[in-house]
């Protein structure tokens, strides 16, 4: 068995060894603090006392808190899309059934988080607002989800679109009220149109006219 060395205390080459398992000790102990006292108020030097490291050993890692801050936020949106790839995935399911279960598990996780994570959601909204790069990934791999399984329609007769890649964003942009950070925390106020309102709206534009 291999014995990491301490990264402080670490030699260069078990430093190299030992970076992907460091990078993801930091990033476990940031997303902690984000949950328990936000994002704003953790500092790079809280999450070294931590690790019982030295900020210095942070920054070796990470070259700012945005860095870190995009990393975490990384983490959690890459949950999401792993959770709609594999609806998106499952065989043998049409594909009007595929994007109705990815569209609602897309609502219920962003509902969640917000219900249950107040704290890494604010730095979520934030991510969203200040558009950081990797927030603007995240919307475009969710939008490759949803193209993949309206193609899968298109191609089995069941949705007519003359560009997928175009009815996919449109989907996005109906349902961006029931599953953007930024607007969930309103449902409440105005509760309509529901989430099954809207994605009847959305089945019914993509069938074929009869």
């Amino acid at each position: 068995m291999t014995i990491l060395a301490h990264p402080d205390t670490a030699q260069d080459g078990d430093r190299e060894e030992s970076a992907p398992t460091t990078r993801c000790r930091i990033l476990a102990v940031a997303e902690r603090s984000f949950r328990e006292i936000g994002y704003q108020k953790t500092t790079v030097a809280d999450i070294a006392k931590t690790l019982k490291m030295s900020p210095a050993n942070v920054y070796r890692f990470f070259d700012s808190k945005k860095a870190i801050n995009e990393a975490v936020v990384e983490r959690v949106t890459g949950e999401i899309e792993a959770l709609i790839a594999r609806i998106a995935d499952v065989a043998g399911l049409p594909a009007e059934a595929r994007l109705r279960q990815a569209i609602e598990a897309l609502h219920r996780d962003t509902v969640a988080r917000w219900d249950g994570y107040p704290r890494i959601h604010e730095m979520i909204e934030a991510a969203m607002g200040e558009s950081w790069g990797v927030c603007r990934h995240h919307i475009d791999r969710i939008g490759a989800v949803f193209e993949r399984i309206v193609r899968d329609g298109v191609r089995t007769g069941e949705f007519e679109a003359e560009d997928p890649a175009v009815a996919a964003r449109c989907v996005q942009a109906a349902i961006t009220r029931h599953t953007h950070p930024l607007l969930v925390g309103q449902l409440p106020q105005v509760p309509e149109p529901t989430l099954d309102q809207v994605i009847a709206f959305v089945l019914r534009g993509l069938r074929p006219a009869r």
